[in-house]
Order: C-alpha cells, then structure tokens, then sequence
C-alpha cells in the first residue's frame, strides 16, 4: 500500500507564518526540494500491489527484498525513471540554480530520487507478526546525505506520531529558502535546525578543507542541531573499503560506462556502493543509467536482464539472489559483503574470471566474463591510507586521489575542446555568429604526444588506448555535448556584446529600413531568449537606443518593431 501526497491538504498559515514575503506560492518551498512525499506499507492480502505503473515501481523499491533480512531501521536509496507523457511542475527557482551547479550534481529531468526510511519490527498484534513500512522522500535532487539526515530526523518520530506529524513537517520543507548553491542554509524542521551549504566545490574544500570545516563548525550557533558541510556525498572510503585494492580498476570501468552489477546483502550496502562508484569520476558526470538499489520488479527488468543483446551501459545494485543467475553474462560483477565500520581496511575481495565459473561465486569478489581490458597500472600514487583514521579522512584522501586521477585525465580534452573555440577577432557584429571546429579524434591523439597525462602522472599504462576507449562511450558524448552547448552560449554572448558597443546611428545610415527593422527583430529575440541579467541589460539598452530611433524614422518602422 503506497500512499502519496504532494503536498498535505493543510489550510494555508499567515503570510507572515509562511514567509510569503519571499513572493512564493503555496507549496513552491516545498517543490523546490521535494517532489512528494510517500508512506509505503505491506498489505497483508495484496503485498506490494499497486495498479498504477509509477507507484507499483516505488512501493518495490521502498522495501528490502525478502532474504535481505533487513530488522530495524534501514536507510538505502534507489532511482527510477519518470513516467513518459507525465510532466512534472517543478518550482521556477530551481531551474534557475540549476544552472549555477556542477553538471554532476544537476538535476536529470528523466529521472526521480528516492531516499527511503525502511523500519521492520516485530509486533504481536500484528497478523503477519511484523511491522513494516516506509517513509519515502521523492525529489529531482541527487542530495543523498542531506535527504538521508532529514529522514534521521523525522521518520522515527512519524512512526509513533503518525499523519499529523508528517504534515507538520512538509509544512516546515514549504517555509525552508530555496537551495542556492554556495549559500549556508538553515532549515528548521520539527524543532531542529539543520545547517547546509547547497553545494561548495570539492577542488576548494581540499585547498582548505581543514580551515573551511573549522570556520563552518565555529559559526554554528547554540541552537543549531545539525551541521552538513556537504549535502550529496557518501562515506567513499567505507564503500571501497573491500575493494581498495582495486579502486583504479573500478575507476576505468566508470570512467567508460561499462556494464557493472553490484550484488550486496541489503539495499543500504547496494545503494551505497553504486553511488560511491559513480562519485569516484567527479567532477565529471557519469552520463549513463544508474539503480542504487534494482528489483526483479522494476519496469525496467526485462531490459536489463534480457540475453539477445549486449549488456546496456548501466550500474545495477542488486540484492536478490536470482540476479546471480539472470545477470551471468553481464561483463562485469562485484559481490560484496556487509560494509564494515570504520576502523581497519577489511580482507580485499579477489578478481575472478566468469568463464572458468559454471556459476557465480557466491563469495565476495569481482568477477569478469572473458578478457578485463584494463589500460592503466593499477593501485599506483594512492598512499596515505592508514588503518584507524577516522572515516571521514580516509574518504577525502580517497576522493583527492580519484580528483586527482580524474583531472590528468580531462585535462587533455578539456585543452584541445578550447581549442576549437573561434578566436573572438573572427566574430563580426553584423553576421552570425562563427561555428565551432569539428571536434576530430585522431587530430586529439597527435596532441597526447606532448601534452597527455603520461608525461606528468605517476601511473603509468596504455593512456592512448583509454582514450579512444573513453571517445566511444556514453561517458564523453555527454560531457563533449554539455561543453558544445557551453562553447556555442560563449559565442552567443561575445556576438552579442560585440553587438551592443557598435555605433548603431552610424550602421543606420549605411543600411536600408527594411535591414534595419530585421536586425531590430533580431535583437529583441535575443532580449527574450538571454538568461543572463547583465547581458539582458546591455540588448534591453541597446534595444531602446534602437526603438527610439526607429520613432524618429517613422511610423513604418514603429508598426514592425
């Protein structure tokens, strides 16, 4: 039984209350972090049954498979795609600092996080002997710490409190400001203040990770409950504790979006550990599909399981033993045990080879069908790992070192990608703006030769031969048509600029009316279309200039502009 509720149907708090001062409707707070709210329970005559397609996938998603024997409190999260045809209002505001973020923290308009509270106990007064539910948070933001500390906070207390406690707390989600990225945050909710900072980038915080945690900590004052310096990363060091050995190996196989399954005992070890995977290559964007946490039930499961083509560029988490069998034949598989805490790096789980396997070990470890390609010498330059470091330590050497593996090998792309960038002499006011040089791959690997990373890092291998691996995969078509689109709003913005400092009362009297109106027309288009405030300023000025010179021409040009 999934209950759904975008909003509780509470009446509407005073203006002063609900901070209307900020100009916002009721429920766009709300909207701006979250999409809904989902109660998910076990009825005892139809289970997880739920007719509606989007729902059936939640109410399965929401709860641990049955052999995880998952007693207490379970916090895991899973991913699933929006239904076609639907679309879904999102508050306007956060479009706009959308654009500010990261490309890896951006919301995907396919898709929809959910981050679950699970609790099964015991209860004798119950038929089937347990109680079992969970309080689901759906929202576009990939925030998985953050949502997984808002629900420490509340679920515990909505399962003795009920109904009324849960609507007292989307009240409190409606009156918190919008998630600015670089701005401290607080939000209240249920009597506790919760300290953010939306997004800080990860290059800064190592530069002064030390200084920024301290000023941070110091300015929290007495009554704030909760401090996050981060709101989306995961313990990165607890997820790869059991395969530290192996951590470069990983790295390749996300870096070119090949197929992995992660088979772990619960939801929370399988959740954790596909979004550590998909970390490890920040700040770049893994481009492909994810499922922290995916069922036999998913919509998506013939797709994924099916035999008669290649597995798709997809991390899987998985916990049900059947998908040991139905994913033989997927490439590559990681079987993990339970996520040890903090303390000592585990036993390294050991790399096997599918073929030689009527079935797949049950044994923790990497299995691979055939032949692993790996291009890099692995376990190289990561040092400084010791045995009871606090976790958190541990995770940021583990994070400088896969930023640091990520940058030597972007770096290359990023210089030859501003290489083809038009130089800004070329760009005339009164033509279109010039186009970008074809992006062409063997032209790419005769600049490898003395710039590539090979002749700075410490790890050595076959480089060129990840990178034209790397040029194939879904990975760089996402990332080379996020930077085209960057490149070509650059060129856009230069013509524009350029545009605006000219003599406009000059290039009139060069020109015929009917040229002048169509640049007019033109301009104004811009107008409408720019996103940037001080660039509006400069066209809406120019726009003017324009317009009234226009009045003074005549009423032609005044009926057509």
């Amino acid at each position: 039984r999934v209950t759904c509720a975008a909003a509780p149907p509470l009446p509407s708090p005073s203006p002063a209350a609900a901070g209307r001062g900020r100009g916002l409707l009721r429920w766009d707070g709300f909207s701006a972090w979250l999409h809904c709210v989902c109660v998910v329970g076990f009825d005892l005559e139809l289970g997880q049954a739920v007719e509606v397609s989007p729902k059936t996938n939640i109410c399965y998603l929401s709860f641990p498979d049955s052999n995880s024997g998952c007693l207490g409190d379970t916090q895991f999260c899973f991913r699933f795609r929006q239904s076609s045809g639907r679309r879904v209002s999102l508050h306007c505001l956060l479009d706009q600092f959308d654009k500010d973020l990261p490309v890896y923290l951006k919301k995907d308009p396919a898709y929809f996080y959910g981050y679950v509270y699970f609790r099964q106990v015991r209860d004798k007064t119950l038929k089937r002997g347990y109680f079992q539910k969970s309080l689901v948070l759906i929202s576009k933001l990939p925030y998985i710490h953050f949502f997984h500390t808002v629900l420490k906070q509340i679920a515990p207390e909505y399962f003795e409190k009920s109904e009324p406690y849960l609507e007292a707390a989307c009240n409190d989600v409606d009156r918190w400001p919008a998630p600015v990225p670089g701005k401290t945050l607080h939000l209240p909710i249920m009597g506790v203040v919760m300290k953010v900072i939306a997004y800080i980038s990860f290059v800064s915080f190592l530069k002064s990770s030390k200084k920024f945690t301290h000023e941070f900590c110091l300015l929290a004052d007495t009554h704030i409950s909760v401090i996050l310096p981060t709101v989306h990363e995961v313990d990165l060091f607890r997820c790869f504790c059991p395969v530290f050995l192996h951590s470069q190996m990983l790295w390749e196989l996300v870096l070119l979006g090949e197929p992995l399954v992660v088979m772990a005992p619960s939801p929370s070890e399988s959740s954790e550990t596909v979004l550590a995977l998909v970390n490890c290559i920040s700040p770049l964007k893994y481009f492909s599909d994810f499922r922290p946490y995916f069922t036999i039930h998913d919509s998506e499961f013939k797709e994924y399981t099916t035999r008669t083509q290649a597995p798709p560029s997809v991390i899987l988490g998985v916990t049900n033993p059947f998908f040991a069998k139905t994913l033989q034949h997927w490439p590559h598989i990681i079987r993990i045990g339970d996520l040890k805490p903090a303390g000592e790096i585990p036993k390294q789980v050991k790399v096997k080879k599918l073929k030689n396997l009527k079935t797949l070990d049950s044994k923790p470890g990497i299995h691979f069908y055939e032949f692993l390609n790996i291009y890099l010498n692995g376990y190289l330059g990561l040092t400084g790992v010791q045995q009871k470091r606090p976790s958190e330590a541990q995770s940021v050497i583990l994070r400088r070192y896969f930023l640091e593996l990520t940058q030597s090998f972007i770096i290359p792309l990023e210089r030859y990608v501003a290489s083809l960038m038009p130089l800004q002499k070329s760009i005339s006011p009164w033509k279109s703006p010039p186009q970008l040089r074809q992006f062409l791959p063997e032209e790419f690997m005769k600049t490898l030769e003395k710039t590539g990373p090979q002749l700075t890092s410490r790890i050595k291998g076959d480089w060129i031969g990840l990178y034209r691996h790397f040029l194939k995969s879904p990975n760089f078509d996402g990332w080379f048509k996020t930077r085209r689109k960057e490149m070509t709003q650059k060129l856009e913005a230069l013509h524009l600029e350029a545009l605006c400092e000219e003599d406009l009362l000059l290039w009139t009297q060069k020109h015929t009316e009917v040229e002048t109106v169509d640049l007019v027309l033109k301009l104004k288009n811009k107008l409408v279309c720019s996103q940037n405030s001080q660039r509006s300023v400069k066209i809406f000025s120019s726009y003017l200039r324009w317009q009234s010179m226009m009045y003074h021409r005549g009423s032609f040009l005044n009926e057509r502009t």
